[in-house]
């Protein structure tokens, strides 16, 4: 039998390591070409690995989290053939590299890389989480009931899988177990392996009706993939930037009866305004003004740049995590321009079809929680940029006019900065300009 070695491929941009994210296969797997080994994931991007071969795994040389170097080994499998032949070498070199492919199935903030048979570099994607990456397909008849009977993976409610992770189906699979009958107590009725320990702790009894009774389990998780790499931004940020937060209501009453007018007179083709990129032009004006703000704080090299250009970006919840599409030259874009590319990259984002370059090159940043977003926030500053502004709910409130108390829609603006390069004066009058934008909604629209 020869031995094929399958090495950590080269993904380009420079790229010396990724993290090793999924497995889909262990010590002693058949598995066949093109068939998925394993996910990798560099800072932008969430690669796949198939096997070049047909044959067995008999070696894995990393475990999910680990950090592996280019060209480490990372897969030893067995192939048919003469004793004593091997083509570790030959996939380093070439094979390993030529079979990397990248599905749409990868991390949400950032894009792949699709290759073609030279390992030639093509459109890059964004993606979704790796917990939907493909998995091999399984025989016809899976693993047994209880009851000795087995599982008709073709059947019609067969079809629809318990939540899982690749390594508890395995488990269950070994260990004859249908993961229908085992209730799942994590998040969205997840089946942990603590559940299938209780499964069969009961002689793989399924779980009686739950009453009030105390829950001692404890589940660890390791940080690995997008939320290693949230993770790792958001320290950074936090111990290397001195952030001052500095707070303003805003009377956004005049500006919402605008943007209900604005919504009822739109075009079929246009799309629904939201405040934001109302927001978004009242950043453009009051960066004109003060493009001290509009910059990037290289602090290794203690230089900061200002841009021209008003590189937007918006940070946006996705299944997998926290991202940050971009919309890029604010300035040269109206509302209802504004208004389209913020729904185009969002949902980009969301199905992980998003760009590199949508995904970085910000200049400034934009977060906000919706309706649930609070009273009041204290945003992390998007490194390396010097100022990030959060927007928090509408609500309607009391305010006194000097005669009487009337209601008015009242929202709050919580903006960070970083107080090495933004003075508290300066911070104030950057909101205060745009509190007086968003409060008088006409002046957004004047040019000069």
């Amino acid at each position: 039998m020869g031995e094929f070695t399958i090495k950590m491929p080269d993904v380009g941009e420079g790229v010396a390591e990724a993290e090793l994210v999924e497995w889909h296969c262990k010590v002693g797997d058949p598995v066949r070409e093109d068939m998925i080994l394993a996910a990798v994931m560099t800072d932008k991007a969430t690669v796949e690995i198939p096997s070049p071969v047909t044959g067995t795994v008999l070696w894995l040389g990393a475990e999910i989290g680990d950090i592996v170097a280019v060209k480490a080994p990372l897969v030893r499998i067995g192939i048919a053939g003469e004793g004593g032949d091997t083509l570790s070498d030959e996939a380093g070199e070439g094979g390993a590299s030529d079979a990397v492919t990248t599905t749409e199935t990868v991390t949400a903030s950032s894009p792949s890389f699709q290759r073609g048979e030279g390992g030639s570099q093509g459109r890059m994607r964004g993606a979704v989480g790796s917990e939907q990456a493909k998995t091999p397909p399984h025989p016809p008849f899976g693993p047994l009931l209880p009851s000795g009977e087995k599982v008709n993976r073709a059947a019609p409610d067969a079809l629809a899988k318990p939540l899982a992770s690749p390594a508890v189906r395995l488990r269950a699979q070994d260990g004859g177990i249908d993961l229908r009958q085992v209730s799942g107590t994590g998040p969205a009725g997840r089946i942990t392996h603590d559940d299938l320990d209780l499964f069969i702790a009961r002689g793989s009894q399924p779980a009686a009706p739950a009453g009030l009774a105390r829950n001692t389990s404890v589940e660890e998780i390791k940080v690995t993939g997008l939320r290693r790499r949230i993770a790792e931004k958001m320290s950074i940020a936090t111990s290397r930037i001195p952030h001052i937060t500095y707070v303003e209501e805003i009377d956004v009453s005049d500006l919402e009866d605008l943007r209900a007018a604005m919504n009822r007179a739109r075009k079929p083709e246009q799309p629904k305004l939201t405040i934001l990129p109302f927001l978004m032009r009242a950043l453009v004006k009051t960066i004109s003004e003060q493009p001290g703000v509009n910059a990037t704080f290289d602090d290794n090299a203690g230089i900061i740049t200002r841009h021209g250009a008003v590189h937007i970006g918006i940070a946006t919840q996705t299944p997998a995590g926290l991202t940050v599409p971009v919309v890029r030259h604010a300035e040269s874009r109206g509302v209802w321009d504004c208004a389209s590319e913020l729904i185009r990259l969002a949902e980009a984002a969301r199905t992980g079809t998003a760009l590199r370059e949508e995904l970085s090159g910000s200049t400034i940043t934009i977060t906000s929680l919706g309706a649930m977003g609070g009273i009041v926030t204290t945003p992390i500053i998007n490194h390396p940029e010097v100022a990030i502004v959060g927007v928090n709910k509408i609500m309607t409130r009391p305010v006194w006019d000097g005669v009487q108390f009337i209601p008015r829609k009242i929202m709050n603006l919580s903006s960070s900065f970083d107080h090495r390069v933004v003075d508290g004066w300066d911070a104030a009058s950057f909101v205060q300009r745009i509190r007086t934008l968003l409060e008088t909604p006409a002046l957004i629209f004047i040019e000069g």
